[in-house]
């Protein structure tokens, strides 16, 4: 239990990688994203994903390391990561785990609750259903399938549901019934900091970060994916608005005025996830990282 995780978590757009590289050049570690939409090496201006000169200032893993046409769970990140951790950590007792993405951050720290093998059909069939009948159709199944589940998930989260409906329809049980393990213990420490600010200057920062996306060619990567604009991977703020868009249903102000607005709420559902957390540290994204440090250094075994 000598070695030590850093956890640098947060709101979309608070400066999350900044901070990360940081502190893997003052620590000499890696970094892991946890950053479930930066995985897809299809999807970099609209996902936010490190810059080629961010990624060339300290090593990087689980970034843009899957195609949007492969199948990567969270139970698969959870696999990957912790076999990640357990090279990275016999050379040198830190690394650092960075995202927004909270289950992704939970299933590292905490570890998931264990689900049964889902049927390959039944994921086609959802997949098909969702194809030609929309997220709305999954949304019936689930409220019908496992209400309890139904009241508390993000419904707008076309792989939530789907993954939901997966296990209801392969166990014959809600899939609400399955999330009942403790948490797990992992062979290393683990110190999570929280970055955060104002609320107005969170959703200026988004604003401003959506308005860059388009300058350097978000338009463009989202028309290049439009085939593909079923995929799950690409059911996401940034890209679904931009589809409707090209599909002709908006003008191209509306929809960057949507990205703005669904990114927003997408951070608000962030902060409510982690704000849950006991074990997070809050710090203001102003704050010297030199503070952070020694936070860390306190903390540290």
């Amino acid at each position: 239990m000598n070695n030590t995780l850093i956890v640098i978590i947060g709101p979309t757009a608070i400066g999350k990688t900044s901070l990360s590289i940081a502190l893997a050049k003052h620590f000499d570690c890696e970094i892991l994203s946890a950053d479930s939409r930066q995985f897809y090496k299809e999807m970099s201006i609209g996902t936010a994903a490190p810059s080629p000169d961010e990624l060339s200032q300290a090593t990087h893993h689980f970034i843009q390391h899957k195609s949007i046409r492969d199948a990567y769970t969270v139970g698969d990140f959870e696999k990957d990561a912790l076999e990640k951790l357990d090279t990275l950590f016999s050379n040198n007792k830190y690394a650092i785990l960075v995202g927004g993405s909270g289950l992704y951050v939970d299933a590292v720290t905490k570890g998931l609750d264990t689900f049964p093998e889902v049927d390959p059909e039944i994921r086609e069939k959802l997949q098909k259903e969702y194809e030609n009948s929309g997220i709305e159709s999954l949304q019936h199944k689930l409220k019908a399938l496992d209400p309890k589940y139904y009241d508390k998930v993000d419904l707008q989260n076309t792989h939530r549901v789907m993954r939901a409906l997966e296990v209801c329809l392969t166990s014959g049980k809600p899939y609400s019934s399955f999330l009942t393990a403790p948490k797990k213990d992992r062979p290393f420490n683990i110190i999570k900091i929280g970055i955060t600010a104002d609320r107005k200057v969170i959703y200026d920062r988004i604003n401003l970060r959506a308005d860059i996306m388009v300058k350097e060619g978000l338009l463009e990567e989202v028309k290049n994916l439009h085939k593909h604009k079923s995929l799950n991977a690409l059911n996401t703020v940034g890209y679904k608005e931009i589809f409707t868009y090209l599909d002709g249903n908006w003008d191209l102000g509306f929809a960057i005025s949507e990205i703005k607005k669904n990114t927003r709420r997408f951070a608000k559902r962030q902060l409510t996830w982690f704000k849950k957390d006991s074990e997070i540290e809050w710090f203001d994204y102003k704050q010297d990282v030199q503070a952070i440090i020694d936070h860390i250094n306190k903390k540290s075994p």
